[in-house]
């Protein structure tokens, strides 16, 4: 399992990337955050720290 980011609903706040144990949030050309889910070790940590909750958890 891995987490991904909405960028349909993401603000670029960028509060995700640095709680991200294995540095797997990266910027967007548009200043919104994308995850790597090779990398995603599914901690969580992002999404709890997420205001606008646009990061879930996928299959």
């Amino acid at each position: 399992m891995a987490y991904r980011i909405d960028e349909n609903v993401c603000i670029a706040c960028g509060a995700c990337e640095p709680v991200c144990p294995v540095e797997c949030i990266s910027e967007t050309d548009g200043g919104k955050r994308s995850i790597a889910e090779a990398d995603c070790i599914d901690c969580g940590a992002c999404a709890g720290v997420c205001p606008v909750q646009c990061i879930a958890e996928v299959d």
